[in-house]
């Protein structure tokens, strides 16, 4: 099994990891003002919003941490799989927006949040992936085994 040391992390895993943990942080510590941006009228915000904003919150430092503190195969399923959550983050945020059920700005805001963090798993998920063995000539430069 390879594996990936800090120093050989992309740039892509590093800048991931931030958003992560930024957001979470945020979702964690001050879910209010998250809140308002999906729901600037209801004041004060749904106790239940909160709950969710929490959640999220600790959920995405943790996945943030993950990539981090993780090498080898458990990092490239970590970003394997944050495709699949970005993905659906980044559906649900459109959707929202698409159906009115938040501020235009929230939307594209959100929207495009999602599909950067999308888009950097899949950037870290290949620049991690080996090359298969026996296929040099599909291999980009450098990444060859």
């Amino acid at each position: 099994m390879t594996t990936v040391s800090a120093a050989h992390r992309p740039v892509s895993v590093y800048v991931l990891a931030a958003i992560r943990l930024f957001n979470g942080a945020a979702g964690l510590l001050a879910p209010d003002l998250l809140i308002r941006r999906f729901d600037p009228d209801r004041e004060p915000p749904s106790p239940a919003a909160v709950y969710a904003f929490r959640l999220f919150g600790i959920r995405t430092v943790l996945l943030g941490m993950d990539l981090l503190t993780h090498s080898g195969e458990r990092l490239r399923q970590d970003l394997s799989d944050g495709i699949l959550i970005h993905g659906s983050d980044t559906f649900t945020a459109a959707s929202l927006g698409i159906h009115g059920q938040v501020p235009p700005r929230t939307a594209v805001l959100t929207t495009f949040i999602s599909a950067v963090n999308t888009a950097l798993a899949v950037t870290s998920t290949a620049a991690l992936t080996p090359c298969p063995k026996g296929k040099p000539g599909n291999c980009p430069k450098g990444k060859r085994t």
